[in-house]
This record gives C-alpha cells, sequence and structure tokens, in this order.
C-alpha cells in the first residue's frame, strides 16, 4: 500500500482498563477473518469493525480528520500538540491514569499527526475492548487540557523539533515539501515552529479542540477477537451520544503549480545529501497504484534502477531511494540520496538519465513483476496483525474510501509495463523539479 505521509510520532505508553463486555470466550487463534463491517452512527461517528482472531489481543484506533492541513498560520502544530495533551487527564480520569493502570494488562497506546489526520491506537487483552471505547470516547472530547500539563509538554515538543532539526534527511523532506507546496497547507511544519510553540496558551489549543475535535471527525476502528455488534453497541453507548457538532471540514485546496527550485545549504558533516521532488497524484486517483509500483521500479529495493546504477555499478552514492507519498489532495515522488560533496552533479544526472531511460523505454516484465511481488508482500505483512489492519482501515475510512483499500492490491496486480511509462513521462519531468541539497560546511 502507498506510505503514509509523514506522522509525528507521541512517544508509547502502556495502557490498561477494567474487565469489559464487547468479547466473548475465543476458541483457538485462527488468521481466517471475515471482512470488516461499517457503520455510521447517527451523529456522523463512522465504526469500522472486524473480528479477526489470529491472537487474543484487539486493536482499537480513533481517528480524527484533523491534522496539520487543518490549521490557521496562527495555529501550526496545534493538531500535533494535542495529540500529546490528549492523555495528560479528562474531567473524569486524573492525571497519570494511563501510567498508572499499563502494565496490569500488558497494553500499549501511542498516537500520531500527520498533514492530513490524527490518530490515536490502542492494543491490549481483548477482555478490555469496551472500556478502551469509552476511554477513547473520553479523551476525544473531555480532555482538562490542564494549564501546567501543557507548559511541561513545550519541553518535550521543543525536543522533537530539535531532534528533527538534527536528522538531515527528515529536515530535507521537511524542505522539500516546503518548496513543492509553497504557500499550501502541505507546506507548512507539522510540528509547528518554537516560537508558537512557545508562546502557545491553553486557550488556543481549548479552541482548536473544540473546533475540529466533533463526532462527524471521529472514526473508530476495532479490529481483533470481538463480536462485531457488541462492539457497535459500546461505540453507539459512548460515542454515539455525542453531540453533533455542526461542523463540516474544508476541503484540502489542489496544490500550487510546481516552481522549480535549486537550491545548496550548509550543514555541518561531512557527506552531503541530495533530494529531488516532483508533484504526483492525490491518494484517490486511478494511477495511485501505478505511481507506487514507479517508485518502486525506481529505488525501493537492492535491484531497482537507481541503486544498481549509482550504488551497485558505480558508487556515486553512499544510499539512494526513491518514495511515493499519496495524500488526500496531492502526492509526492521523491528521490533521496547520501553521498560525498564531490559526486553531487554526477548523482544528479544519473537519477535524470534513469528517469529519461523509463519514460522512453519503459519497464520490463521482470522488473513489473519484482514491484508487484513486492507490493503483496508488503500488503500480507500489513494484514498479519490485528493493528496493521486496524490501520489500513482507519486511514481509508478518514481520507480515502475503505472499498479502495480492501481493493487495492489488486488493482496493483492489474497495473501495465505501458501505464508505469506513461505514468514516467506524465509525472517525471527532467526539467521540472525540486532540486535541494545539504553541504558540509567548508572547513
Amino acid at each position: 500500500m502507498v506510505r503514509p505521509a509523514p506522522v509525528a510520532p507521541l512517544l508509547a505508553l502502556a495502557f490498561l482498563l477494567t474487565a469489559c463486555g464487547v468479547t466473548r470466550p475465543t476458541p483457538a487463534p485462527t488468521t481466517t477473518a471475515l471482512g470488516p463491517v461499517e457503520r455510521i452512527l447517527a451523529n456522523g461517528v463512522r465504526v469500522v469493525v472486524q473480528e479477526f482472531r489470529a491472537s487474543e489481543v484487539v486493536a482499537l484506533q480513533l481517528w480524527v480528520r484533523a491534522g496539520g492541513r487543518d490549521e490557521a498560520a496562527s495555529e501550526l502544530g496545534l493538531a500535533h500538540y494535542l495529540e500529546h495533551m490528549l492523555f495528560k487527564g479528562t474531567t473524569t480520569r486524573p492525571r497519570g491514569f494511563v501510567e498508572r493502570d499499563v502494565e496490569a494488562a500488558g497494553g500499549r497506546i501511542n498516537a500520531g499527526t500527520s498533514l492530513d489526520f490524527t490518530y490515536y491506537h490502542v492494543v491490549l487483552p481483548a477482555a478490555r475492548a469496551r472500556d478502551a471505547i469509552e476511554m477513547l470516547a473520553d479523551v476525544a472530547v473531555n480532555s482538562s487540557l490542564d494549564p501546567r500539563e501543557l507548559e511541561l509538554e513545550k519541553k518535550v515538543v521543543l525536543e522533537e523539533m530539535r531532534l528533527g532539526e538534527d536528522s538531515p534527511r527528515r529536515r530535507l523532506v521537511r524542505q522539500l515539501y516546503e518548496r513543492l507546496f509553497d504557500g499550501h497547507p502541505y507546506g507548512r511544519p507539522v510540528l509547528g515552529t518554537p516560537e508558537l510553540v512557545r508562546g502557545l496558551a491553553r486557550e488556543t489549543l481549548r479552541s482548536f479542540y473544540r473546533r475540529h475535535y466533533v463526532p462527524e471527525a471521529f472514526t473508530l476502528v476495532v479490529v481483533g477477537p470481538v463480536t462485531p455488534g457488541e462492539v457497535l453497541a459500546a461505540a453507539e453507548g459512548t460515542l454515539g451520544r455525542l453531540p453533533r457538532g455542526g461542523v463540516s471540514r474544508l476541503p484540502a485546496p489542489p496544490p500550487p503549480p510546481l516552481v522549480p527550485v535549486r537550491l545548496d545549504t550548509e550543514r555541518p558533516g561531512s557527506q552531503a545529501h541530495l533530494a529531488l521532488g516532483w508533484l504526483a497524484p492525490r491518494l484517490d486517483s486511478a494511477e495511485t497504484p501505478v505511481v507506487d509500483l514507479l517508485a518502486a521500479i525506481l529505488g525501493q529495493s537492492r535491484s531497482a534502477r537507481l541503486v544498481q546504477a549509482l550504488r551497485e555499478r558505480e558508487p556515486v552514492v553512499s544510499s539512494i531511494s526513491a518514495g511515493y507519498s499519496a495524500l488526500e489532495a496531492a502526492g509526492v515522488v521523491t528521490v533521496t540520496a547520501q553521498l560525498e560533496p564531490a559526486n553531487l552533479g554526477r548523482a544528479e544526472a544519473g537519477i535524470l538519465a534513469e528517469i529519461g531511460r523509463l519514460r522512453s523505454a519503459g519497464v520490463t516484465p521482470e522488473e513489473l513483476r519484482r514491484a508487484v511481488t513486492a507490493a503483496e508482500a508488503r500488503h500480507a505483512f500489513s494484514l498479519e496483525t490485528a493493528e496493521g489492519r486496524a490501520f489500513g482501515y482507519g486511514r481509508a475510512e478518514t481520507i480515502w474510501r475503505l472499498e479502495e483499500e480492501l481493493a487495492y492490491i489488486d488493482r496493483v496486480r492489474s497495473v501495465t509495463a505501458e501505464q508505469v511509462r506513461q505514468a514516467a513521462r506524465r509525472y517525471l519531468d527532467p526539467e521540472r523539479y525540486v532540486r535541494l541539497a545539504f553541504v558540509p560546511r567548508p572547513r
């Protein structure tokens, strides 16, 4: 499946909840799974449930249609900051309730924020599923946003920013998005800026929370040894009781036309880092599986074209890869490499030469077969766990369509070599792209 857009992870927490009535005693685990059941509650909450008895744990995820792209210019980083705050206590659950109840059940909880969404995910023994649903419903709308906790969390978020700056590749890709989406919400940093974080007030965060965390924005996903009807009843009795917010999410605007950019930036270190980027199809495009395979053929395995040409046959780079991130309103194809500064020109020329060959001659049947096989393997691995299934379903139901997610691997299998060549010609223009590089400072 298409790789998710950049996500800012929250440090993992563990979680315990008391007994529940959502599940029944289960037979010996089996990997057989029925298809997911979908339901939209009267207040707009979406629920996806799949009975999956591969183990005795259940994955529960609450997805929110609120991410970096929903922030105003004065709110940069609020979606991510709110993600950090939701497990700091609610009006009925005291500070530290997550940490105190963790180890007894061996559960864990985590969260992530992207440009298009925020999600909260729990894995724990299936017998505690109902209480987990109640907890997610509680934190979704009743977080206390304690002023003292808010101030303490600023240090955590600022440190997260610093760590991101220390990673050349992460920083380079972030700058690539800023240039590709200049003036667009996708060009904004998910973490925000140090200035906005330091000056963040509780009322500003609370206003964002009340505006975006409404039933119409929620999707609850539950996958594991559960009875769908009982999960739906639990969701109805918790999330289903919340009053409608009455506000619809604004659609993301289309991306601006690509403006070619060439920029070198000095950074500490001895190696150079190179990134090239092109705009590509959005997540719901008919060409998404085609570009997925195109990126794989270019640079997602040892046999990929860029790896063979620039690392294996000639050591121009020490590492190179290609990627495709499909977002709700746009997509991005990237090529990133780490190399000696003297090889920057050769590397860029080599990348464009391989793209040119792909645009003119296309791909071989063997290359296409390997890329499809790799996609099938990734898909199979993602379905091995309840957590992997829940992520795919939740993301699809939040910014795509569940039926498209379920049919995606069949669409990948139907891609032809000519479609890959045409996608390369359409999206990978060797004359129009963003090229950024980090180069070592002179000694």
